[in-house]
């Protein structure tokens, strides 16, 4: 029983009971609550203090020396050729690119082995192949720019030609326009008001 649930039943016992009683019941439950405690704290100490440390148990590994671990890189980096700029016109390392051709002029119908690419298995990339993908913008060859001009021009002349037509042959009104005799002056206000249509106003 904890300290708490002893004084919850000494304070109920406590209308029958004298206080110097409770109190004597109080000190007896608080020395042995210790003498309990005592040894068992003692042993987790001596536990603690006679484990082995965690570092201990496993082997210390050494590591390398910084400027082994840099050679190290080093050796494993790739060796590129020094070429000169007549040897590689292209300063690429001596890659050997293949033709600069986009693959949308492939034909889509042959046996590739990369269907939508249109490219077959190990077949050397050209640098430039993200504008020479099939997903890079396709290039309009649906006409020559001569071609278009061309066609442009007579699309400009053709709509001339028949707006020339049109006024030509338009047909005049079938009526004329209404007219009042002193534009209606007197009537719509007077000299300052907007008057209607008079004889010989054009």
């Amino acid at each position: 029983m904890s300290r708490t649930q002893t004084w919850l039943v000494l304070k109920i016992k406590s209308k029958h009971v004298g206080f110097g009683m409770i109190a004597e019941i109080w000190i007896a439950t608080v020395r042995r609550e210790r003498s309990i405690r005592g040894p068992i704290s003692e042993m987790l100490t001596r536990r603690i203090a006679a484990a082995r440390p965690l570092r201990n148990a496993f082997p210390v590994v050494r590591r390398t020396a910084i400027n082994q671990q840099r050679g190290l890189v080093q050796q494993l980096e790739p060796i590129y050729p020094k070429l000169t700029e007549a040897e590689d016109p292209g300063m690429n390392g001596g890659y050997i690119n293949p033709p600069p051709i986009k693959r949308q002029f492939r034909d889509p119908h042959a046996d590739w082995w990369d269907k939508q690419e249109r490219r077959n298995y190990g077949e050397p990339v050209h640098e430039d192949n993200d504008i020479l993908g099939m997903f890079s913008p396709e290039e309009y060859t649906h006409t020559t720019p001569g071609k278009g001009l061309f066609q442009i021009g007579c699309f400009v002349a053709v709509v001339l030609g028949l707006c020339t037509v049109v006024g030509m042959t338009y047909p005049d009104k079938q009526s004329a326009p209404r007219e009042f005799e002193g534009g209606l002056e007197r009537e719509l206000g007077g000299p300052d008001a907007l008057r209607a249509r008079a004889p010989g106003d054009e």
